[in-house]
């Protein structure tokens, strides 16, 4: 079973390979190597997966949370090959459960994916094997990739119905390689465009990792979509040129009232769009709101090496000596955003009461 197809002309960033038994296995597309080169990596132990995600080999809140449920698959073929039954397979599968989940402390997909994979393992009988688990676990992990490219879907014709006229500014990466399916952010644009609008879309390149140039960038060039990258630095002067009708971005964490935790660069980047009074929108899956935080203040913001700043993909960029400030994420106050594209429908005004109107209608399918 292909659990991983995408649409013609869409990238693939996770796929499972074979069936639930020992040959199974775990493909992930290195985005570290992207645009200059597409090898897929084979994760046979749940330390590759972990170590994937860390080093954003996968990346974006979407994806990391679907690789950490085949995490879980990879975690219970770990005790079949180890023979482990009883308390020595609940214990193993919960370390590895624990491990997959606090690989990334931002996004919370990752966190919620593996707990709904736990919560499926606690409906499973008593004397339940390796075997079953791995079973079990595989199941959920395909059910939660296939929901994905489902709500992708839905985000993408939501938003396409409220992006306004003109060009696009976006920041970081939002498309198939960062969820299962055609994006968030992305998704709304290239909806946009299958639907016959027409527009450049600009592509900060996100510093310091360069998400938005070599990922974002690279999609759009094989969607066949005009693309141009600017250095974050430049947003501003664009936007005073009046040509951008809207920005557009995605999420790792909303709180409760809309305040939206994303890739760093993304609230100074509000700011600017406010000051030029063009509409700022954030697209993102239910799944990536966290009701239990009240605001963005309880947010954790994941801290990156120095040398992702120093010497950016491995390039000496400062010298000797000096520090880096590198935080992965910042958060944009709600009073900031226009609406928030979800599967369900855009929230506006975004507030804690549309919020809470929002999520709280309905299932999370489209």
């Amino acid at each position: 079973m292909n659990v991983g197809a995408s649409a013609p002309g869409e990238p693939v960033a996770i796929r499972w390979e074979g069936d639930d038994g020992p040959a199974g296995r775990l493909l992930l597309l290195d985005q570290t190597l992207l645009p200059g080169r597409a090898e897929w990596i084979a994760c046979g132990d749940v330390a590759a997966v972990v170590e994937a995600i860390r080093s954003l080999r996968v990346r974006g809140a979407p994806a990391i949370g679907i690789a950490g449920a085949y995490g879980m698959a990879v975690a219970a073929g770990e005790a079949l090959a180890e023979d482990l039954e009883g308390v020595a397979l609940r214990d193993h599968l919960a370390a590895r459960a624990e491990a997959l989940a606090t690989a990334r402390p931002t996004a919370v997909n990752l966190r919620w994916a593996v707990e709904r994979c736990t919560a499926a393992l606690a409906g499973l009988a008593a004397g339940a094997t390796a075997r079953d688990c791995r079973t079990r676990l595989l199941a959920v992990a395909r059910e939660i990739h296939d929901e994905d490219r489902r709500l992708c879907a839905a985000i993408g014709r939501h938003g396409a119905a409220i992006l306004p006229a003109g060009d696009v500014l976006t920041h970081c990466n939002t498309g198939c390689l960062a969820t299962g399916g055609a994006g968030t952010a992305l998704a709304v644009i290239t909806s946009a465009w299958d639907l016959g609008r027409r527009f450049t879309v600009f592509a900060d390149e996100t510093r310091p990792l360069l998400q938005g140039a070599r990922l974002t960038a690279w999609e759009l060039v094989q969607r066949g979509i005009p693309v141009t990258v600017l250095v974050d630095a430049a947003a501003g002067h664009l936007l005073s040129t009046g040509r951008i009708g809207a920005c557009i971005v995605g999420a790792d964490r909303i709180a409760a009232n809309g305040d939206t935790a994303n890739k760093i660069g993304t609230y100074s980047l509000a700011l600017l769009a406010a000051a030029h009074g063009v509409p700022f929108y954030v697209a993102a899956p239910s799944s990536t709101f966290d009701l239990s935080l009240a605001d963005g203040s309880g947010i954790p913001i994941e801290e990156r090496s120095a040398a992702e700043v120093l010497a950016p993909l491995g390039v000496r960029a400062a010298p000797e000596g000096a520090g880096a400030y590198n935080p992965a994420f910042d958060v944009t106050p709600a009073r900031l955003i226009r609406g928030i594209v979800t599967e369900r429908g855009v929230i506006t005004p975004v507030t804690r009461q549309a919020v809470a109107a929002m999520l709280g209608a309905g299932s999370s399918s489209p």
